[in-house]
């Protein structure tokens, strides 16, 4: 009966200095919880049944190392689970760049002419960023809404700001009224750190901020709309050419749509004051996640690393990806 015992404890040491080996190689992700079990099974002979029981019982204790970031402010929020995967400085004020015009298509949205027909003025060719209208083309809103957040085009933005008619209402409005609408639109929203002063997003006309908290209600209330998520989630978007506007060929800026799978959008945004930003929307595994990045020097590169960890925290791993 000794040298049972004997060999039993040789096998439980040896089997620790294996698994111990096999921890250490696996940078601690796992623990050995429960090595011996309270009880033994035994036979009539009083020798042990299995030694399966001496088997150290390991459970996970892998926690993902949370990325280091470029970024001035981070927000990533699963939907699903209702609860903040990372954050840094959610309530700073930062410039937003693009990131507006997903405010921007939302008034548009919401108010849509009763013609659904949108003219093209001199004044709405701004530059930059454009979806490459021409003065005097008539477009819909739903072309519109593609150049607006596959190309980021500033040109769309504000022939949909200058053609602003409020819903319902029959009298003259246009771009101031459609800023004040996407100001009011944010307050209604509770969006207190949010501030618009252009449909586009370039600097210089003034204050327009926001911070990354403001930015997830934003984008959580927008894709509620189905013709928003459908074109955000959009790769690549040709329109055909009628006789009131040539052909458009529009592509995703938003290249994690390609890279990313089960990303679906949202926009990314850049000027010299605000940096790299992007809004990102992904859906995998069940879950659904926003994540927000403002003033970043590598945007796409965070967000996929932001997106792994916010997965791996979960217990979900991540697809394979670029």
């Amino acid at each position: 009966m000794r040298k049972i015992l004997f060999a039993i404890l040789a096998v439980f040491i040896l089997t620790l200095f294996v698994y111990g080996i096999k921890l250490r190689v696996l940078d601690k992700q796992f623990n050995i919880v429960s090595p011996v079990p309270s009880f033994l099974s035994v036979l009539n002979n009083n020798q042990v049944s299995t030694l399966d029981l001496w088997r150290p019982v390991v459970e996970s204790l892998f926690a993902p190392t949370a990325p280091q970031v470029t970024a001035k402010a981070v927000l990533v929020y699963d939907l699903t689970a209702n609860k903040t995967l990372y954050s840094k400085e959610p309530l700073t004020k930062l410039p937003m760049a693009s990131l507006t015009k997903i405010m921007t298509a939302t008034i548009a949205i919401e108010n849509k002419k009763a013609d659904d027909r949108y003219l093209v003025k001199a004044e709405d060719l701004v530059g930059e960023e454009s979806m490459g209208l021409t003065e005097g083309e008539v477009l819909t809103l739903n072309e519109l809404l593609y150049g607006l957040m596959l190309s980021s085009g500033n040109d769309a933005a504000e022939v949909l700001a200058r053609n602003y008619l409020p819903a319902g209402k029959a009298g003259p409005a246009g771009r101031k009224e459609f800023i004040s609408a996407m100001n009011n639109k944010a307050m209604a929203l509770g969006l207190e750190n949010t501030n618009f002063t252009n449909p586009s997003g370039l600097e210089g006309d003034g204050d327009q901020y926001t911070t990354t908290q403001d930015l997830l209600v934003m984008t959580t209330y927008a894709l509620q709309n189905e013709e928003f998520a459908e074109v955000v989630k959009t790769f690549r978007h040709d329109i055909p050419h009628t006789f009131e506007h040539k052909a458009f060929y529009l592509e995703n800026s938003t290249n994690l749509i390609s890279s990313y799978p089960g990303v679906k959008g949202v926009k990314i945004g850049y000027t010299p004051e605000a940096g790299h930003c992007i809004v990102t929307y992904l859906e995998y595994k069940g879950h659904e996640l926003i994540g927000i990045i403002l003033g970043s020097d590598n945007r796409r590169q965070e967000m996929k690393e932001l997106l792994d960890y916010s997965l791996k925290s979960q217990g979900i791993t991540p697809p394979p990806h670029e």
